[in-house]
């Protein structure tokens, strides 16, 4: 069944629809909100069960919010919009690209990964941890309960091929911070694997968007204005 997303609409234009990280809301995507709003139609969602939107009782799963999304954009009548996507955010995106090409016009991967081994170690290493001790409680706690699902889909999710990233024919932006908590090698395993795809490593960690928005929103900016013509940056 579906739930109604909470979401921030500013601007006006094309479509560009903003999809926050776990645990997060969209309020991460301030700085870009108040940028791109003046070119786009800027759309900021929450994810179901975090900030404003409904938990639902549907699967907590990657695929299922990729499956809101489109219900999302049908009750928009969106036909089609730029995607941008962050940590989680950018792997519901992708998911939603893949199976979904047509509603997709131009895509933006911020600290996405293919599956939990993209993510270094010493940063995986205490998420398997916490989402341990979170499955130990949740039969006990709802706050562990939902611990153990947001934990648990860093731990479990996702699962995507990189041979399945070849057959996705749209300009795509893969754009992490140097010091992401993502693998450098998997980000551009991921830019490597896209037909159309621009890599950008800009200075900071997995939030870059957050810490230095001027030096993403560029790169953005630029990504989304540039011709419609195949070609890889860094």
């Amino acid at each position: 069944m579906d739930i109604q997303l909470n979401y921030l609409e500013r601007g006006a234009g094309t479509p560009l629809l903003l999809l926050h990280g776990n645990g997060e809301n969209l309020e991460y995507f301030r700085s870009q909100i108040d940028f791109f709003s003046a070119s786009y139609r800027v759309i900021a969602v929450d994810t179901r069960g975090h900030g404003g939107s409904p938990r639902g009782e549907a699967p907590f799963t990657i695929a299922q919010f990729a499956e809101d999304l489109l219900s999302f954009m049908d009750s928009l009548h969106l036909s089609s919009a730029h995607i941008l996507g962050f940590s989680d955010g950018g792997n519901i995106a992708l998911c939603f690209a893949l199976k979904h090409p047509e509603r997709v016009r131009r895509l933006i991967l911020n600290g996405a990964n293919l599956d939990p081994s993209g993510v270094k170690r010493r940063m995986q290493l205490p998420i398997e941890l916490g989402y341990a001790l979170a499955r130990r409680f949740s039969g006990r706690s709802p706050r562990a309960r939902r611990n153990a699902e947001l934990l648990g889909l860093m731990v479990n999710e996702p699962h995507i091929a990189p041979e399945q990233l070849r057959h996705l024919n749209l300009p795509v932006l893969v754009i992490a911070g140097e010091r992401d908590m993502i693998r450098t090698s998997h980000t551009r395993c991921i830019a490597a694997s896209l037909p159309d795809a621009r890599l950008a490593l800009l200075p900071g960690d997995h939030f870059v968007a957050a810490k230095n928005p001027a030096a993403f929103n560029a790169a953005v900016a630029q990504f989304l204005e540039e011709p419609d013509t195949e070609g890889k940056f860094e």
